[in-house]
């Protein structure tokens, strides 16, 4: 390739040899793009935007945002090509490179004393066992961070580049006893990062894993009226119990929470929810589902959940999928009619049953040609303490529902699956346990009109 116009009214040129930073290298070119016409190829490297090192996708995400740019391409030889790129403001490049943070993951430092990864059998994929502690992560995926790890640059960035809200476990507002259960004597200190954050006017949402004897009680009371501080920048935190494995050898004694446990629990941060809302018209604190269902008590009304921020802690998931699928079934019912027949078995967790049951109950009044039998899958994988329905094991279900009167499908939620594979938690397939049970198994996304739509189209 010779020095010389490009289609853009900007231009190319070779500039010699040098070396980069880090090394970027780009996994494939998006077709029409920008990177294609500029004859960018797989297998370049992306050393420079505007004169400065790329260290993440932060930085490149927000260079790119310009409408002129010099790009710096390095390619296989050692040859560089300076691009002069002209653009409109949110025009993307095409660049896709192998790992979406155009970084390594940052591992966490910290030996919590709850850390499930740590209660996990040995022989599971390698993956399982990574504990990630990434603030991008926080900001690109939902993950929970720390703070320990966290340099001023660090900070400086995710103000820089306003990474917000950033998902925080906050754990215990009581620095000598979050250095306690973290693990890390930077543990308490960190909590100052709190502050930078706030008079930054980062949004941030808080995790509190609730540990019986340890965090909760008075500790919990204390740091429920310390998080209130940052309030409305801190718009939410989580109060999520302990999830104990049959694994815990040799690890700290953690104890599960009973009935009488979760009363308590779920009265006081409901008296803080009161105290948050007349102040900022926001209720804060909330107790994930877990603790309802094991106070057995009725699941707060809807407005109560701010806008579900804090669904992936399991907090308003029930609530959520209950009002969907209460719209959800007169609106199937008025497109597709109620002469609907088939035979179902839904499978899912111990937590969940009692509302999936009465979900499904309620889809079969309308569709009175239906039956769906819903099965509460026993977590024999990770011990019986373990109730929630995304870590059910292929065995587990194959073990429970092999040999019995299934109907003409299976229904599984969504969760039990790895993220955008078709793969369980132990390895199993969904294709192998569709073999072990010789029925359909279909899997059934997170909506209201997705559980009416798999409950009522299946046939044999």
């Amino acid at each position: 390739m010779q020095p010389g116009a490009d289609a853009r009214g900007g231009f190319y040129c070779f500039i010699g040899y040098g070396c980069g930073v880090k090394k970027h290298v780009i996994l494939k070119i998006e077709p029409g793009s920008i990177a294609e016409e500029l004859e960018i190829e797989a297998g370049d490297e992306l050393v420079e935007v505007n004169g400065q090192p790329i260290e993440d996708i932060f930085d490149f995400q927000f260079l790119c945002m310009d409408e002129y740019l010099e790009v710096l391409i390095r390619k296989p030889d050692g040859e560089e090509w300076l691009l002069e790129i002209d653009k409109e403001a949110d025009e993307d490049l095409g660049l896709v490179f192998d790992d979406g943070l155009m970084d390594e993951c940052r591992s966490c430092r910290n030996r919590c004393i709850f850390c499930f990864i740590d209660q996990m059998p040995r022989g599971m994929r390698k993956t399982l066992y990574f504990k990630d502690d990434d603030t991008r992560l926080s900001f690109l995926q939902g993950n929970y961070v720390t703070l320990t790890n966290l340099s001023d640059h660090d900070i400086e960035r995710i103000i820089r580049y306003r990474m917000e809200p950033i998902n925080i476990s906050i754990q215990t507002m009581n620095p000598a006893l979050r250095v306690e259960m973290l693990k890390n004597p930077k543990a308490g200190e960190s909590l100052k990062r709190l502050d930078e954050l706030f008079e930054a006017g980062i949004q941030m949402n808080g995790q509190i894993v609730l540990c019986k004897g340890v965090n909760d009680g008075e500790e919990l009371r204390y740091s429920i009226e310390q998080m209130m501080k940052y309030l409305p920048l801190l718009q939410s935190v989580s109060v999520v119990p302990v999830g104990l494995t049959k694994y815990r050898d040799k690890l700290y004694p953690l104890q599960p929470f009973e009935k009488a446990d979760a009363e308590a629990v779920i009265d006081l941060i409901e008296s803080y929810q009161q105290k948050a809302y007349a102040e900022h018209g926001l209720h804060f604190i909330h107790a994930s589902d877990e603790w309802y269902l094991t106070a057995e008590r009725t699941l707060p009304e809807e407005a109560r959940y701010d806008g579900y921020l804090q669904l992936e802690n399991g907090v308003g998931m029930l609530r959520l999928l209950t009002e969907e699928v209460r719209q959800a079934i007169p609106e199937y019912a008025a497109q597709n009619g109620t002469a609907q027949s088939g035979r179902v078995c839904i499978a899912t967790g111990k937590s969940a049953y009692a509302t999936i049951r009465t979900l499904a109950d309620a889809v079969v009044q309308t569709f009175p040609g239906i039956e769906a039998e819903v099965r509460m899958i026993r977590n024999d994988f990770f011990g019986e303490r373990i109730t929630v329905s995304g870590l059910i094991t292929g065995q587990d279900l194959v073990a429970q529902l092999q040999g019995t009167d299934l109907g003409e499908a299976v229904l599984i939620p969504q969760n039990m699956l790895r993220a955008g594979e078709e793969v369980f938690l132990d390895d199993m397939t969904l294709s192998e346990v569709r073999d072990a049970l010789q029925r359909p198994v279909v899997v059934v996304k997170s909506s209201g009109m997705d559980f009416v739509r798999a409950v009522v189209s299946q046939r044999a």
